[in-house]
């Protein structure tokens, strides 16, 4: 991206807000990436610390405690709490005192930015107001997309006048992907300023893990009762009906060669959730011994499961992104999702990094497997061509688009 040019004497380091609902586990290592900048003062305010205290998952339907640091190598605060419950929806968590935090305390300065995760909760456009009354630029950034869930005309029509008016809150929006431009472009228009901050994780981290993971790799083999000279498909995520980790199972079982004979590959379930025992009942129906459910995994456990992975397949309906294809892919894996992911315009392309089927098409998911796992040379490849794409979505890019974000914004720094 080119650099901006901003002529002002005022440049200098940049104070920015951030404001978002709690600690997420995907932004922590980002928010201390950015920290890092020596022109850029970042202090996050959360609206909860639900997630640093340990909640009940509603997707994985079990109690999560995250075993990666959320709050370390960044400036942060918990707002004052008005109303806050065991989830995040629109109106929890409800917190006040952003307007006095982002005029500055006494003695100190104000904020010269306030960057926005999201637009659709009390906390959000109360954030957004304050800012706009202060006079304070807001940069948004936020997960839609154009693939709606269906709306009636009354909820359509009240969803673009709210578009219309929060139009003229935002300074610029952050976009994530591909699919996020659009949506931005559709309601906004061509002329609003976007600025690409992708959807990334921690490259570094994720690769260093399953570098780590190969010296374990027999002792989970063992411990799953997997043969290694066998493929393994893989699916990692929440056990939610919308995943439709059922029609992978169903595509699998079609891999079948004869009745009653287990496919050649072995299919790993990590997650949990509502469609658990569904799942289970219909594996237990078919009779195979191929099948593993592993249950709930945290975030540092994933790449063991990546490592002995031959292929990921992420079957999900209204996907507004999938960073754990961004994780997979590190680990140097071939990939097959829906194109209902929205990740899949930017990072898989059918036939190089893996494959694309239609949503809820059990045919092409099976026909995808095969053509994945024709010879294990194939899935290979393509998994190394996954792992040299990724590289180039990464934390850096997302510093790039902030610092153009910031220099267009607030004219203080050069991006």
């Amino acid at each position: 991206m080119a650099s901006v040019e901003i002529k002002d004497s005022s440049r200098g380091k940049v104070r920015l807000a951030y404001l978002v609902s709690h600690p997420i586990q995907y932004q922590a290592p980002l928010l201390r990436r950015i920290a890092q900048e020596p022109d850029i003062e970042l202090t996050v305010f959360f609206g909860s610390d639900l997630s640093v205290r340990g909640y009940k998952d509603k997707g994985f339907g079990v109690e999560v405690k995250w075993d990666v640091p959320l709050l370390d190598g960044y400036r942060y605060e918990f707002l004052p709490k008005l109303r806050d419950t065991t989830g995040i929806n629109v109106t929890s968590p409800m917190s006040h005192g952003i307007l006095s935090r982002l005029r500055g305390r006494k003695g100190e300065p104000g904020f010269d930015a306030l960057w926005v995760h999201g637009y659709a909760t009390v906390n959000a456009m109360h954030g957004i107001l304050a800012a706009n009354a202060l006079g304070i630029p807001v940069l948004l950034r936020a997960e839609s997309w154009l693939r709606d869930r269906v709306r009636g005309s009354v909820k359509l029509a009240l969803k673009n006048l709210f578009l219309a008016g929060l139009k003229r809150l935002v300074d610029a929006t952050l976009p994530i992907g591909t699919l996020n431009t659009e949506y931005w472009r559709h309601y906004f228009g061509d002329d609003f300023r976007q600025f690409l901050m992708p959807y990334a994780v921690d490259n570094g981290y994720f690769q260093q893990r399953s570098l780590e993971a190969k010296a374990g790799r027999a002792e989970l083999l063992a411990e799953l009762n997997l043969d290694p000279a066998r493929p393994v498909i893989l699916f990692a995520s929440k056990l939610q009906h919308r995943k439709h980790c059922d029609d992978l199972l169903e595509a699998y079982l079609r891999l079948s060669p004869g009745e009653g004979i287990e496919p050649l590959p072995y299919l790993v379930i990590v997650g949990d959730g509502e469609a658990r025992g569904a799942l289970e009942q219909r594996a237990a129906e078919a009779g195979f011994e191929s099948i593993r459910f592993c249950g709930f995994r945290n975030q540092s456990e994933l790449p063991r499961y990546f490592d002995i992975a031959s292929v990921f397949v992420l079957p999900s309906r209204h996907e507004p992104w999938g960073l754990i294809v961004n994780e997979v892919m590190n680990a140097g894996r071939a990939v097959i999702i829906s194109d209902d992911v929205g990740c899949q315009p930017d990072l898989i392309t059918d036939g190089v990094q893996g494959a694309i089927f239609p949503v809820r098409d059990v045919d092409a998911l099976t026909d995808a497997l095969r053509r994945v796992l024709a010879t294990p040379e194939t899935a290979i490849a393509m998994g190394e061509r996954a792992r040299e794409h990724i590289l180039r979505w990464s934390f850096e890019e997302d510093v790039r688009g902030l610092r153009t974000a910031l220099a267009v914004v607030t004219g203080k720094i050069i991006a």
